[in-house]
């Protein structure tokens, strides 16, 4: 399906289609329902936020009071989410195109923790109903309930705000948002974890409430990391849909579905092996550095493979800028040194010619080159070329008893230098008769 209309299409460049097949804010009229829908969307942001907020403190907001109350307790819950943290981190250095703002970030796991609150809200409200389901219910619940629910809130927290800014200028960009948005999710929820595990203790007359919330923390710094990976994938995919408009949908739908089906999975099997299997202490520590490390790893693979792509055009791109400044800069220093162009020029000639070709027989002397090349050019000019052989001849015959006057011992040498000119005379004479006799020649 074509984005132009077909009167848009096929209109010729410069008519005026306003209000007809295309629209830009020219009157009145436009610019205010311009401005009333940029306060419609700025108002339902802020809508969604303030709600979340508000359910927040319904929900959580007495245990984050606690945790502030019991320095120990939100220390230790804080604690728990160094693993998590540490992941952000390797994620955010995978970033090759641009480092994103920390105001952005900080935005972003903000969002997070607060739309935290609507997946408790989900959560509170279905378990109950997929609890009377025998054996499977909870299984049903992770990945209808839990797992969806959960990483739509993480995207939305990168939707909602850092999806619109300019920073947002990359697909990997897309996987940092996500992974500070699962580690708002995980500081969140790993708080809530410790608090009731302290509160717990406490009501049952635990002397070390506080050992009890360190016990909890450590199992949640294990799963903490989950969130941060699955997050990251959905935001990969949230960040390759921004650049492929006409799939955002589908493309944003499979990222959601990737984070969605390995939290459940990983729900599921948290749950169900102790319950089924009895495994070792150690079982649970084994497998979430199976699990989570497999597909930690895939996504370092995928995050590579954009590095290496960016890095590759990113050569290519420079070997083409510099190629291309080295034309300007030699063209520039031609214009200025007009000397050096024509000496280009005068080598370019040099090297284009072949050399000089001998048309006369070997062992000839130069002058006779020149008359003999005279007789083929021009049939008239070869005549005249031949009488001024003759008068050359004589002139020779002259010289040569000159010589034998002035240098007796050379005679023999003179009579020979003479028959010669006696034959080229000849050849001459000859020459002049064919020509008289052919006149086309």
């Amino acid at each position: 399906m074509s984005d132009t209309d077909p009167v848009e299409a096929a209109a010729s460049e410069g008519r005026d289609l306003y209000d007809i097949a295309t629209w830009e804010p020219r009157t009145l009229l436009d610019r205010t329902a311009v401005r009333l829908h940029g306060a419609l969307s700025g108002a339902a942001r802020l809508s969604v936020v303030l709600l979340a907020a508000f359910v927040f403190l319904l929900q959580v907001g007495g245990v984050v009071w606690l945790a502030s109350r019991n320095p120990t307790v939100g220390v230790v819950a804080l604690l728990s989410a160094i693993p998590a943290l540490v992941l952000v981190a390797f994620v955010w250095r995978q970033d090759v195109v641009e480092k994103e703002p920390l105001d952005t970030l900080a935005v972003t796991f903000v969002l997070s923790v607060l739309f935290a609150s609507f997946a408790a809200t989900a959560n509170t409200v279905l378990q109950g109903t997929f609890q009377a389901i025998p054996l499977v219910g909870m299984g049903l619940f992770f990945f209808l309930v839990v797992a969806p629910v959960e990483e739509a809130v993480k995207w939305l927290a990168i939707r909602l705000h850092a999806f619109r800014r300019p920073e947002f200028d990359a697909v990997i960009d897309g996987a940092v948002y996500g992974a500070v948005a699962g580690l708002g999710f995980a500081t969140i929820e790993n708080t809530l974890y410790v608090v009731q595990g302290f509160l717990r203790a406490q009501e049952a007359g635990a002397t070390q409430a506080v050992g009890a919330a360190i016990g909890t923390a450590t199992s949640r710094a294990l799963a903490g990391p989950g969130h941060v990976i699955y997050s990251a994938w959905a935001g990969y995919y949230l960040g390759l849909a921004k650049f492929n408009r006409e799939n955002r949908g589908p493309i944003v739908v499979k990222g959601l579905l990737i984070a969605a089906l390995l939290h459940g999975a990983y729900n599921t099997t948290v749950t169900y092996v102790p319950a089924l299997f009895s495994p070792p202490n150690w079982w649970y520590l084994l497998f979430v550095v199976a699990f989570d490390g497999t597909f930690f790893y895939l996504l370092y693979r995928k995050l590579g493979r954009y590095r290496d792509n960016y890095a590759a055009l990113d050569g290519e791109a420079q070997s083409t800028e510099a190629g291309s400044q080295a034309r300007e800069t030699t063209e520039a220093a031609r214009s200025d040194d007009p000397d050096a162009t024509q000496s280009d020029d005068a080598d370019a000639t040099e090297s284009a010619d072949p050399g000089p070709v001998w048309d006369a027989p070997g062992g000839t002397d130069p002058e006779d080159d020149g008359d003999a090349g005279g007789e083929g050019d021009d049939a008239e000019g070869g005549v005249d070329d031949v009488g001024s052989e003759d008068d050359d001849a004589d002139d020779g015959i002259d010289d040569v008893g000159d010589e034998d006057d002035d240098a007796p011992d050379r005679v023999q040498e003179a009579d020979d230098g003479a028959a010669d000119t006696r034959d080229a005379v000849d050849e001459s004479s000859d020459a002049r008769d064919e020509n008289r006799d052919d006149p086309e020649r």
